[in-house]
């Protein structure tokens, strides 16, 4: 009896120390207050010359400026009606903002963070993306993406969906733009240049597909569901399934990081969970970092090898961002 749990108690020391030595694939590096704040936090885009953090503060009908250099909150755009979707634009520098409340567009001077365009996007505006090289903005709305020029924010069109757009991607390389519609249970896959749908990917493996990712050069897909939570890698050019795997709850964020091939998923569950995809039809979750409840949304810089992550306010937490930094695979 002695001798058993003798052996059994090596066995959980042997255990403990290995998890001790195991090297982190994202450290925590700091944290940064966002004073004031209140409620969900959205998404976030980042201003690489500006050393600038955008945030989304949905909840708060804010926009919320950081420092990246100081690590300290230092500006606002206010009195917007639930700020979803954002992003920044190098070449005109400026904000875009899509305001799913009043289903408003908006540009905003980089600089002085004044308005300088508005339109009507959509119901329920939420993700935007930029294709800067054509000069155009993709907007998310109910029941589609609306295509808005760069420059004035005019309308050039819209693509319709089965539902309301959440996360899409841009095919770098192409025409085509992935959407993930919840509401239908689908991907869809749209041409921009001719605004019209060329395949629609039934999701059967599990419901509430929300975040999204592409891997372009491999042709993957990554797409997170909520219901059960689940990773799904989907191949491009078929539309069908190469693998599904359990992964954090409530995600509404992912990240490929081409470099590393891994994949972050950030989950109002509590955690954020790396993902080793570098076998396609055999990802392993490699890491699995506490966070806090409610930090669903997360931003991951390719260049700065940071990962931002929104924490909302709740009880005794305060808002705050947490910046991890992505450690050089072992």
């Amino acid at each position: 009896m002695l001798s058993t749990m003798f052996l059994g108690f090596m066995a959980m020391l042997a255990m403990a120390s290995q998890q001790a030595t195991t090297p982190a694939n994202i450290e925590h590096v700091r944290t940064i207050a966002l004073n004031d704040v209140s409620g969900r936090i959205d998404h976030m885009a980042i201003d690489r010359d500006g050393k600038r953090l955008f945030v989304a503060a949905l909840g708060n009908g804010s926009v919320e400026v950081i420092d990246l250099n100081s690590g300290k909150q230092t500006a606002r755009i206010p009195e917007l009606k639930e700020p979803q979707g954002i992003a920044y634009v190098p070449s005109t520098k400026q904000i875009i903002v899509a305001c799913g409340g009043d289903g408003t567009c908006r540009a905003f001077d980089g600089t002085s963070l004044q308005e300088v365009a508005k339109v009507d996007a959509g119901a329920d505006a939420d993700n935007v993306r930029v294709d800067e090289k054509n000069g155009l903005v993709y907007v998310g709305f109910d029941p589609g993406i609306a295509i808005l020029e760069l420059n004035g924010l005019k309308k050039r069109g819209a693509i319709e969906l089965a539902g309301h757009a959440e996360s899409f991607q841009l095919e770098p390389a192409g025409s085509r733009i992935f959407v993930n519609v919840p509401d239908a249970e689908q991907v869809q896959v749209a041409d921009r240049d001719m605004k019209s749908l060329v395949a629609n990917w039934q999701v059967t493996d599990a419901k509430k597909n929300y975040p999204m990712a592409l891997d372009a050069d491999g042709h993957r897909l990554l797409v997170i569901c909520r219901d059960p939570s689940r990773l799904l890698i989907i191949h491009t050019e078929s539309g069908k399934g190469i693998s599904n795997v359990e992964c954090v709850g409530d995600a509404d964020d992912v990240f490929f990081d081409a470099r590393l091939q891994r994949v972050y998923i950030s989950g109002g569950e509590g955690f954020i969970d790396v993902f080793d995809v570098s076998q396609a039809s055999q990802p392993h979750r490699i890491e699995r970092v506490p966070t806090a409840r409610g930090a669903r949304t997360c931003l991951f810089d390719t260049e700065s090898r940071s990962l931002y992550l929104a924490v909302p306010r709740r009880g005794e937490q305060p808002a705050e961002i947490r910046e991890f930094k992505v450690v050089a695979s072992q």
